[in-house]
């Protein structure tokens, strides 16, 4: 992959690529509906109401009966995609995803926008730093965690016909897109649950990424490289199936792997990752995300780097899993 001139591409926010694709699986399906919780100017499914009215449902400041909605309508033939910010569609109606959802293994898909720190000033209550750990541990859940528009597209209409649940996670910044023509040559079509893409190849560390830092990862791999350092980076889209094969592969090459999302630590992609290894390749695995904290109110960007969640905090946690890694291969010599 060549280097991307990242301050020169095109930026997009993945909740409006949601609902441009929600509007076109709406187009191509009859069976799609979709429904929101008093929140479709924010989260985008807005667009789907406005051309299919007779299938779109805004059941107002109500998740839980969202919940329980869609999973008749998926128990009855339809794909329902239900929409609300992040913090209340996993938090709020997580009983309901649980007993009326994910237990039958009913196809609703439910697309958590403004999810992580980057929703900016409307501060910690609105901030979904756990729902990535909430609906991972949930039995026969598909969760995904695209890193731009490019992706989000693909992956919502990867979707459409996905035996039982899925989660979407999408966010309120606009992102840099990384993918396609403006950014790496690479079809959507490569992005399906239970995949990932390695961006870059390394033989020092591995950085495995999802959502905005992803491209976090890839200015921190640049920076190592100036150092001499060989530094690969995975685009780890889906959390769960997550591509197992890819990052013990990874671990394999190059002993040494770092996580990176704009998540808590405990749950995420990281304890997915630490998880994985443990028990089949043990290697180190240094953790960036959310260290046990809230988030807090501010612009996006400052929020990214209060919390430690930017390329140099991701470029320092290469330099400790090198130094894990070597300390490790000291004491087995």
């Amino acid at each position: 992959m060549t280097r991307l001139d990242l301050p020169s591409l095109p930026r997009e926010a993945t909740r409006d690529a949601y609902g441009q694709e929600l509007l076109a699986l709406g187009n191509d399906d009859p069976r799609v509906v979709a429904l929101d919780a008093d929140l479709s100017g924010s989260t985008k499914s807005a667009v789907f109401g406005k051309a299919c009215p007779t299938r779109f449902f805004n059941v107002g400041i109500a998740e839980q009966n969202m919940i329980g909605i869609a999973a008749g309508l998926a128990a009855a033939g339809k794909v329902p995609y239900a929409s609300s910010f992040a913090i209340f569609v996993t938090g709020r109606a997580f009983e309901q995803i649980r007993q009326s959802v994910a237990y039958p293994r009913l196809p609703v898909r439910l697309a958590g926008s403004h999810a992580g720190v980057t929703v900016g000033p409307d501060g910690a209550s609105h901030q979904a730093i756990e729902d990535i750990a909430l609906m991972r541990v949930l039995p026969g859940m598909t969760v995904l965690v695209p890193a731009d528009g490019v992706s989000t597209r693909a992956l919502v209409r990867a979707t459409l016909n996905l035996p039982g649940p899925a989660y979407i996670r999408l966010g309120r910044a606009a992102v840099p897109t990384i993918y396609g023509g403006q950014g790496l040559a690479l079809e959507v079509t490569d992005f399906v649950p239970g995949g990932s893409r390695e961006l870059l190849e390394g033989a020092d560390v591995t950085v495995v990424a999802c959502g905005v830092l992803v491209v976090e990862a890839l200015q921190a791999a640049y920076q190592a490289a100036q150092d001499g350092l060989s530094v690969g980076v995975i685009d780890a889209y889906s959390i769960k199936p997550l591509d197992t094969g890819a990052i013990l592969a990874a671990a394999r090459r190059s002993g040494a792997i770092v996580t990176a999302e704009e998540h808590s630590v405990i749950g995420g992609l990281g304890g997915a990752v630490a998880e994985l290894v443990s028990a089949n390749y043990p290697v180190p695995v240094v953790r960036i995300g959310l260290q046990d904290r809230f988030g807090e109110s501010g612009e996006p960007g400052a929020l990214l780097e209060a919390c430690g969640l930017t390329a140099p905090y991701i470029r320092a946690a290469i330099d400790t899993a090198m130094e894990l890694k070597n300390c490790s291969s000291s004491s087995t010599s």
